[in-house]
């Protein structure tokens, strides 16, 4: 009876053995199947769900798909261990959409926040300013935007019209920055208008010095531009004279203001003005008598010597 146990027993081990060699070699086909890639492609980490900034990034938000070698963008990664190594985490600086691919550029470094150095480029300075709800566009003005500055100042001194006293103009200050954060909201994938107090902008060192200057001598504006657009190589002063239909804007000057009609919108009318002609040496004067609500008019010959 025990001989019968044991040679059940050792049966039943046999066959555990031969299903766990059956289950291991499965297993270890399918994970080959899974890291081999078809000629041309390599693996790479792409966000398996949105990723805004400042979100951590973990493994369950990271998946790999095969791409073409070809169009491999630069700062990938190509394995998880990669993207996170052990014990260090990461946290996205931009909004990463669902299967784009995560690039270096758009995270911090191993351990790191997310911070707005870290999305500056380089050479480049976050310089902060005051807004209103009027200043910022209503609030339309978000991060990832592009806006142009506007200063407007009072002048003062002998530069204002005529000689005089002084007077408000508005300059061009700056053209073609960068918003990068609008109060402490860095995200670009916000979609709906904010009214903020503060909007950071990426300037140069020279332009930040003058974005501190700029306060405390005017206010600013901030004015939307097409990403697209071009700067202009000039710009124009603008001053309260112009403030009028028909005005030429920018014909402001700091010493001899001109203004010219805008040739534009509308012809003025030409004022008619008597021709003078040379007089014939006259022989003869013309007199005119009135009598009630009749005249009449007689030539009278001149006498000698007259």
């Amino acid at each position: 009876m025990r001989g019968q146990s044991l040679i059940i027993l050792g049966i039943a081990v046999l066959i555990g053995l031969i299903a766990v060699f059956l289950a291991n070699t499965y297993l270890g086909r399918v994970e080959q199947r899974q890291a081999a890639t078809p000629q041309g492609m390599v693996k790479v980490a792409v966000a398996r769900v949105p990723l805004d900034f400042g979100v951590p990034v973990t493994a369950d938000k990271v998946r790999l798909v095969d791409w073409p070698r070809e169009s491999l963008p630069d700062g990938t990664f190509s394995s998880i261990p990669m993207l996170l190594p052990m014990g260090h985490g990461r946290v996205a600086l931009r909004p990463i959409q669902v299967n784009e691919p995560i690039l270096r550029s758009k995270l911090s470094g191993e351990g790191g926040r997310a911070t707005i150095s870290a999305v500056l480029k380089s050479g480049m300075r976050a310089a902060a300013v005051r807004v209103s709800d009027v200043a910022g566009v209503g609030g339309f003005v978000l991060p990832g935007d592009t806006v142009d500055v506007l200063i407007t100042r009072t002048l003062t001194g002998g530069n204002g019209r005529g000689g005089g006293g002084g007077g408000q103009i508005t300059d061009v200050l700056l053209q073609k920055v960068r918003v990068i954060a609008v109060d402490q909201d860095a995200s670009n994938a916000t979609d709906k208008p904010t009214i903020g107090k503060t909007a950071t902008l990426e300037v140069s060192q020279v332009d930040a010095q003058k974005l501190a200057l700029a306060q405390q001598v005017g206010s600013l504006s901030l004015v939307l531009t097409n990403i697209a657009a071009e700067a202009s190589p000039t710009v124009e002063t603008v001053g309260v004279d112009d403030l009028r239909d028909g005005a030429y804007v920018g014909g402001y000057n700091n010493n001899t203001p001109t203004y010219q009609p805008e040739p534009a919108s509308f012809t003025p009318a030409l004022r008619s003005r008597p021709v003078r002609r040379a007089a014939a040496p006259a022989t003869t004067s013309t007199v005119r008598i009135v009598r009630g609500t009749k005249d009449s008019s007689y030539e009278v010959g001149h006498y000698a010597g007259r």
